[in-house]
């Protein structure tokens, strides 16, 4: 039954991988019709209800100010930092940078306690890190500096809620924490979409088609799939699916904008992945010599029979013949 639980979670994960690579290229078409703070109150907004209905009755449990506190920083804020940089910045650059996000929430883990690092992943994360620099660095048509930098700004935010989130969704309704965190950060965009005015009508149908498809394939199955597998896996296990985002849309932005991707970004992605492989690579196991093992997988057992000339030695008071003494602690020992 684990085996199947596991299964059934790394399936949602991989789904919500190539979904949310569709994101970056779906969130540039429909920016050319709504500002980023209207994209994201509208977004968040309509893929609420939908997810509320299907987790009506678990709703109620899943509100509390945890869960309301991250959904406005995981998914409003980080939303708003995302669409502020993709506005700025080509779609490639935009996805490769969200690459650094599994090797993030495997260093925000490890320093907070929430996970261990061998040197070997160490080394992935300061290639994956040195790979969005490259990325950055490297220019390109409609990059700039300042839209890496918010993306990154928001890759970092999301690296910390992927690792916090595994504790809000213990006891709960993935899609009901889902639903809620959707609404908490619709509410916190609000703001910052009324400063931006209101928006004018869509010139042409290609972002309106974009905003669909963003709220139906790009937030609602994604998220809720992420939400899904990530409350059955580590935050390490579950942020390494992330790296099929970057791939789908540094593929979808050569593709389907026309952004350059020359030796470069090539050189960038390149460091990016191999620094995602060593990170996420499972650390090698020592094997235990076969006589090591033996020796310290033995209980010691010391029977112990009861002298015959017990009445001779009144003052020796050991077990009945037949008992056993063991060295392991006893099972209701008060001993943690």
């Amino acid at each position: 039954m684990k085996l199947v639980r596991r299964h059934s979670a790394l399936f949602a994960l991989i789904a919500a991988g190539l979904l949310w690579g569709l994101t970056v290229p779906l969130s540039k078409l429909a920016l050319e019709w709504l500002p980023g703070g209207w994209l994201t109150v509208v977004r968040f907004a309509l893929a609420a209800p939908l997810l509320a209905v299907v987790a009506r009755k678990d709703l109620r449990r899943a509100v509390t100010p945890q869960i309301l506190f991250a959904g406005a920083v995981g998914y409003g804020i980080v939303i708003l930092l995302q669409n502020a940089g993709i506005h700025a910045t080509s779609v490639s650059h935009a996805a490769l940078i969200v690459g650094a996000v599994p090797a993030l929430v495997a260093l925000i883990a490890a320093a907070t306690g929430k996970g261990s690092t061998g040197p070997a992943a160490w080394v992935g994360f300061a290639l994956a890190l040195t790979g969005v620099g490259i990325v950055a660095g490297g220019g390109g048509g409609g990059s700039t500096l300042g839209g890496d930098a918010l993306v990154f700004a928001s890759v970092t935010l999301s690296a910390t809620f992927v690792v916090v989130q595994p504790r809000l969704l213990r006891g709960q309704n993935p899609m009901a924490v889902t639903a809620v965190q959707m609404v908490a950060g619709a509410l916190i965009a609000i703001p910052n979409a009324a400063l931006e005015g209101i928006p004018a009508a869509p010139a042409t149908l290609t972002p309106v088609v974009a905003l669909v498809a963003l709220i139906l394939a790009g937030t609602l199955l994604p998220f809720a799939l992420f939400a899904y597998g990530q409350s059955r896996v580590s935050p390490e296990l579950a942020g390494a699916f992330l790296n099929l985002e970057p791939l789908v849309g540094a593929a979808a932005g050569a593709l389907a904008f026309g952004d350059p991707f020359g030796p470069v970004q090539l050189l960038g992605g390149a460091v990016i992945i191999a620094g995602i492989a060593l990170s996420t690579a499972p650390p090698r196991r020592t094997v235990t010599p076969v006589t090591d093992r033996r020796h310290a997988g033995r209980t010691h057992r010391v029977r112990r029979a009861a002298p015959r000339d017990a009445r001779q030695h009144p003052h020796t008071e050991g077990p009945r013949s037949g008992d056993y003494v063991s060295s392991s602690t006893p099972p209701h020992s008060s001993h943690s």
